[in-house]
């Protein structure tokens, strides 16, 4: 049975307005998200999001995400805080720059016909026909390499995603760059784009729908998840008439030795340049330069000795760790 929006992803209805957030406590919203794909976890569920994998967002989707870390938003070293607080800031800026006046969307969204598809809107644009939508960011020193060219993919992904929710033409990202130069970048509506994005969020959402993991990408991200998802409770598999995953496991074992060949080269590549260089710090090349200087002191404690003259302190400041579960290879 078709969809009735694959037919005619283009067609462009007003979003319903699910959940109001007004006045809304933050993990009453968090909640209200997990009904849906939103406009900031679409690039990871089609699995293009360089901070989070579709099997992390998989986990925050059916509820199993109480053991993944969680940022503070009262954290002020957290992006999250400064996020969150400079939004209004960047909104206002963008007002100043642009002349175009803003107003808040105090709700969540839902897609007109495809209910999984939800949004919230940082900003909607008032009286300027040429576009609807504000996405306000903000980046930082490493974020910020991310928008030389641009708009990064991931955030495209996100306001193509808000398009097709809300049925807009277009949508202005202003972005915070290191806290001192704002940049607008206007993003038009997408229709091809859109309908291969509602195909790839629905995949995703089958995952979710049947409770069935996606599989791991590769990430740290991912990696996170695992240990989440199975915090390990002991006992043996057996794979050994598994043809496909002992091919996985064959393919491992070549890849770690290739890598381990590679690092030898790598080092002795390194040493050789480092030992022509002597005692300078610095040396250029015909493409490139390395640099080979000496870090500063640092000062720490001897926390061997600190305990051979203070045994009691061992226990009196222990604390326990959980165990993590380590993958060791043995052929």
């Amino acid at each position: 049975m078709s969809h009735p929006d694959r037919a005619d992803p283009g067609r462009k209805r007003p979003a319903l307005r699910l959940v109001a957030t007004k006045d809304m406590p933050r993990e009453d919203w968090l909640e209200a998200r997990k009904n849906g794909i939103g406009g900031s976890d679409a690039a990871a569920a089609v699995g293009l999001n360089p901070y989070m994998s579709p099997l992390e967002l998989w986990l925050v989707k059916t509820g199993r995400d109480a053991r993944l870390p969680k940022p503070d938003p009262d954290d002020t070293t957290e992006p999250v805080y400064w996020g969150t607080l400079l939004e209004p800031i960047v909104a206002a800026s963008y007002t100043k720059q642009t002349g175009n006046r803003v107003r808040r969307v105090n709700a969540v969204l839902q897609h007109p016909t495809i209910p999984f598809m939800l949004a919230n809107i940082d900003r909607e644009v008032v009286g300027v026909p040429s576009v609807q939508i504000l996405e306000c960011k903000t980046a930082g020193e490493f974020g910020a390499r991310l928008w030389r060219e641009g708009v990064p993919e991931y955030v495209q992904v996100q306001v193509q995603h808000q398009l097709a929710v809300t049925g807009k033409s277009a949508a202005d990202v202003a972005v915070l760059l290191c806290g001192q130069k704002l940049d607008v970048h206007r993003v038009g509506r997408d229709d091809a784009l859109i309908a291969r994005l509602v195909e790839l969020e629905a995949a995703f959402w089958r995952y979710v729908e049947t409770d069935t993991p996606p599989p791991a990408d590769g990430s740290e991200s991912a990696d996170l998840a695992l240990r989440c998802l199975y915090p390990g409770t002991g006992g043996t598999v057996d794979f050994s008439d598994d043809r496909q995953l002992s091919a996985v496991f064959a393919d491992l074992v070549a890849v770690r030795a290739d890598i381990e060949n590679r690092q030898q080269v790598e080092a002795k590549l390194k040493q050789t340049i480092q030992q022509a260089m002597g005692e300078a710090d610095r040396a250029e090349f015909e493409t490139g330069s390395v640099s080979y200087k000496r870090s500063r002191d640092a000062s720490g404690v001897d926390l061997k000795r600190l305990l051979a003259d203070h045994p009691d302190f061992a226990t009196r400041y222990a604390v326990t760790k959980a165990g993590t579960r380590r993958f060791l290879v043995s052929t």
